[in-house]
């Protein structure tokens, strides 16, 4: 049963062939409505010859026979309608005197379908033209219609013949048309037809099948390379560049981007993995260290256990401020759908933030240049902004070690908000500059611990900057400091006072909820680091661009 199943799932049509066969199909619908159309018009053409040819008899007859002014008898018709002909060498005339072949009475008679019957007043026949089966109708005018006699559609004309002298009725004229002519030449039309049909479709499916091959040659490649990543998931195989620059070739440049993409993520979360089992393993152990001392005999030492329980707190701290770390980096992923339509202030959170640095660093020199005219309104969540930029500042400071200043700076320009923090500490390399939004990347492990990094607040800034549209990049030296900007798109159209104010007192509330909460979890679980721990350099959640991988 289950083979069955499978041999019934692995069995499948060619896209090929069903794009040929349906084409062949519509052919076929189009070609064959054309030829009914074409099958119609040419009979009624040919019937319509046929009751012109029945109309003349008719005339040619009626006009030989009405001179009478009484009932006509078998002489009378003879004499009419059955000429005597002479021969005179090679012209063969009538007697008196006309060419046979030019009058038209003969010529209608010649015809082989043609049936001429003359009927006296009471339906008995006087003359006919040649031997047949006809049915007798007497109508009281000229009629010329269709019916059928011994099984076979004729076309029969019947009038009655009326003395030119006095109107009276003298007889009867009938020609029957047996249609002989008419049937095999739509015999050899409806023949032809239906040959042009079958050629018609089979070259169709031919071509239609050439035609979809070429087609579809781009989804063999694409096919082909999915197999490849699918049997290896590390295999750096792509679909080929396509040249046919259509819908394949935009599939086939989104496939390679989602590739590209799922490669990233695999690399990201292997590195991921690694780096926070590196991270966890030291706290760990340490924890670990000092509980197996204090059971074996540190319990009983007041000094060594209030130094072993000092240490297990602080690496506690120092994974937990990890774990938080990675929560909000992940939770970042879900901005666009929690926090599509907040619109924050920036000059606002800027002043706010400057502001609650210059209180909590004295020893350091603050400068703000603020160059907006007005009030500035980008599309972002307000306590998201001020983490971005906690973030920042924290950095400069913890690398601020001889020139302990930090220059900040708001402008605008085109559609852009800009935002740039400068500090004159250490500095960044040329090669490290393009790995320091990396999470967990560290330029000095050692030293970045001894500062109470993890490695993920650019990480997580990055991530926060680009969900909203903007970008963040940075410009450094070594030994000379380094320079971050933040650039936000600026709200095109200005919010009314009323939202404002409604967004303000809304962040304003999450804020004071967030600071009574234990964990320090913004809405969604965001973590806000700007109320956490700024003044302890071990517990900070804020990481400079050496500490982030």
């Amino acid at each position: 049963m289950t083979q069955s199943n499978t041999k019934q799932k692995r069995r499948k049509t060619s896209l090929k062939w069903k794009w040929a066969f349906f084409t062949s199909i519509g052919v076929l619908a189009i070609v064959v409505i054309f030829s009914v159309l074409i099958f119609n018009r040419f009979t009624n053409v040919l019937l319509q010859q046929e009751h012109a040819h029945i109309d003349n008899t008719l005339s040619t007859v009626s006009s030989r026979l009405s001179n009478y002014s009484s009932p006509l008898s078998k002489g009378d018709v003879a004499y009419y309608l059955k000429p005597k002909i002479t021969s005179d060498n090679d012209q063969v005339t009538q007697a008196n005197g006309n060419d046979l072949y030019s009058n038209s009475l003969i010529v209608n008679f010649s015809r082989d379908n043609i049936l001429v019957n003359v009927y006296d007043v009471h339906g008995n026949e006087l003359f006919e033209s040649r031997k047949g089966a006809v049915k007798f109708y007497s109508p009281s005018k000229r009629k010329i219609f269709t019916t059928r006699q011994n099984g076979r559609q004729v076309m029969v004309g019947a009038e009655p013949l009326l003395s030119k002298k006095n109107g009276s009725l003298v007889g009867y004229a009938q020609v029957t048309d047996k249609l002989d002519n008419y049937r095999a030449t739509a015999n050899k039309l409806l023949v032809i037809l239906v040959i042009l049909v079958l050629i018609s479709v089979l070259l169709s499916m031919f071509f239609a099948y050439i035609l979809a091959q070429e087609l579809l040659r781009p989804i063999n490649e694409i096919q082909k390379t999915i197999n490849e990543v699918k049997a290896d998931p590390d295999s750096d195989a792509r679909i080929p560049e396509l040249k046919s620059n259509d819908e394949l070739t935009d599939l086939a440049d989104l496939l390679n981007g989602m590739l590209d993409q799922t490669q990233r993520y695999i690399d990201q979360q292997q590195q991921f993995v690694e780096d926070v089992s590196h991270e966890l393993r030291t706290p760990v152990a340490v924890i670990q260290g000092h509980i197996d001392m204090l059971l074996r005999w540190g319990k009983d030492d007041p000094e060594v256990l209030e130094e072993s329980l000092k240490a297990s707190l602080q690496e506690t701290n120092r994974m937990k401020s990890l774990v938080s770390e990675m929560l909000d980096l992940s939770r970042a992923e879900q901005i666009e759908i929690n926090y599509g339509e907040e619109i924050t202030d920036v000059n606002h959170v800027f002043a706010q933030v400057y502001n609650d640095f210059k209180m909590i660093h004295p020893d350091f020199t603050f400068t703000f240049d603020d160059d907006t005219n007005h009030d500035v309104y980008v599309k972002i969540y307000r306590n998201h902004l001020e983490q971005v930029l906690v973030i920042l500042l924290d950095n400069a400071i913890k690398y601020s070690t001889k020139r302990k200043e930090v220059h900040l700076s708001l402008s605008t320009s085109m559609a852009m908000v800009n935002i740039a923090v400068q500090d004159f500490g250490e500095g960044i390399s040329e090669e490290d500059k393009q790995k320091v939004f990396n999470r967990f990347y560290r330029v000095d492990k050692a030293r970045s611990r001894d500062k109470g990094g993890n490695g993920l607040g650019l990480s997580i800034a990055h991530r926060l900057i680009e969900a909203y549209h903007g970008n963040i990049s940075i410009e450094s030296s070594l030994g000379y400091g380094s320079i971050f900007q933040v650039n936000l798109p600026i709200m095109q159209d200005m919010p009314d006072e009323a939202d404002l104010e409604s967004d303000e007192k809304e962040s304003t509330e999450s804020s004071e909820s967030q600071d009574n909460q234990s964990d320090n979890k913004l809405p969604d679980g965001i973590l806000d680091t700007s109320k956490s721990d700024q003044t302890d350099s071990d517990n900070s959640k804020h990481e400079d661009p050496k500490d982030n991988q």
